[in-house]
């Protein structure tokens, strides 16, 4: 809830600024949520180039990873877990 009040300020204060250092205030965000997409990934990227290194993970080509998700994805059992993990745990319940 304080974060949605915190909101609520920055969007009223916001609104307070010329239509010029709105677009401005835009733009700066837009170019903050960039970087930080940017480090997200080359952060993404060290910890797998590190588990390729520590041989956690195989080689292999295009086709074989392609070929590894499509049977991942057709497995019936994983599309089970898939569903069960999305239902609100309703063990004990009597309805």
């Amino acid at each position: 809830m304080k974060q949605l009040s915190n909101l609520n300020r920055v969007l009223d204060a916001a609104m307070e600024l010329t239509l010029e250092q709105q677009e401005m205030l835009v733009q700066i965000l837009k170019n903050r949520i960039i970087e930080s997409r940017r480090h997200e990934i080359a952060s993404d990227a060290a910890a797998s180039i590190a588990e390729f290194q520590a041989g956690r993970l195989k080689v292999q080509t295009a086709t074989e990873a392609i070929q590894e998700l499509r049977e991942y994805l057709n497995n019936p059992i994983h599309d089970r877990t898939l569903i069960n993990a999305a239902l609100p745990n309703t063990a004990g319940d009597v309805s």
